[in-house]
């Protein structure tokens, strides 16, 4: 699917597909093919985490340490709350989040970012691998 941000001028996500992100800034174009931060200020950097089931506390405060307005977490390719505890430091600093799949957190950072809001998106970039197995059985 095809994005169309706003605004060029920041990070912007031009496309999105099973196991990849696209990303443009400067007129450089980038696929990503694994779990991404990516940020209205130029903010980028891979998010250790390849699997929903992967979450951890730790990656938010991750996130709280970049000081946004507001967090957009991409939780795959289907919605998933992440439990309140990970967002822990986010509130601390009064760090706003919202959760969607990936694809409507890539079309939601556009939006914000072209309305030149300080926003961080946390894209869980699922491989097609992952998707086929399925989560951890128990038992």
């Amino acid at each position: 699917m095809k994005l169309q941000p706003d605004r060029l001028d920041v990070q912007s996500i031009l496309g999105y597909g099973p196991g990849w992100v696209g990303l443009g800034h400067n007129g450089v174009a980038e696929k990503i093919t694994h779990s991404v931060v990516i940020g209205s200020r130029g903010e980028k950097f891979d998010w250790n985490c390849p699997r929903f089931e992967d979450l951890t506390e730790g990656h938010f405060a991750l996130l709280a340490a970049t000081q946004p307005e507001l967090v957009i977490f991409g939780s795959g390719t289907r919605l998933r709350f992440p439990p309140p505890a990970f967002m822990r430091a986010l509130m601390q600093k009064r760090i706003g989040i919202e959760t969607m799949d990936t694809l409507a957190a890539c079309r939601t950072y556009n939006i914000l970012a072209g309305e030149g809001r300080q926003v961080i998106a946390a894209l869980l970039i699922e491989s097609e691998e992952q998707k086929a197995e399925g989560p951890p059985v128990s038992g």
